[in-house]
């Protein structure tokens, strides 16, 4: 009965190529600190870098915000999107603060060795792993919740669940 009416309701299924494409641009962001952080004369181009990047990713959470509003049926809770989006956003706006710092004091070399953590690289790496299995995860539960359409015997029942 319900499953009609489901297919007419707007769905949103872009969520998880919009988190997939924010948590790429947090890795290009967080390559390009890596590399200011190395110092030399390339410190500036790198800290405009990131600066688009965080743009970027900033209007990837526009996007993903304001999905919401226009769409009745979202893949995950609509507070989990805002805050697993929200999230991922204040990771490259650290980024860019810490760039919009070296810029202003005009910094191009370090009096001790500046470097990101090899984790910090392989954190972001693994958040687009994670954004990933979100998508596999989501369409493993609508599998489970579609079960008993195809089965006769559920079809033939009246009560049955939508």
């Amino acid at each position: 009965m319900l499953g009609w009416f489901r297919a007419l309701m707007p769905k949103e299924e872009r969520f998880f190529e919009l988190f997939t494409r924010h948590a790429q641009v947090t890795l290009t962001g967080a390559e390009a600190l890596r590399a200011m952080l190395k110092g030399g004369d390339d410190v500036l181009r790198h800290c405009k870098e990131i600066g688009v990047r965080e743009n970027e990713a900033d209007e990837i959470t526009r996007e993903v915000l304001t999905a919401p509003r226009r769409t009745f049926i979202t893949p995950l809770d609509r507070g989990d999107i805002k805050d697993l989006i929200t999230s991922m956003d204040d990771a490259i706006d650290q980024m860019n603060k810490t760039a919009k710092v070296i810029a202003l004091f005009e910094l191009n070399c370090f009096e001790r060795p500046m470097h990101l953590c090899p984790c910090g690289l392989q954190t972001v790496s693994a958040l687009i792993v994670a954004v990933g299995e979100l998508r596999r995860l989501q369409a493993r539960h609508a599998v489970r919740s579609d079960a008993g359409r195809d089965c006769p015997q559920c079809r033939a029942c009246s009560c049955r669940l939508s």
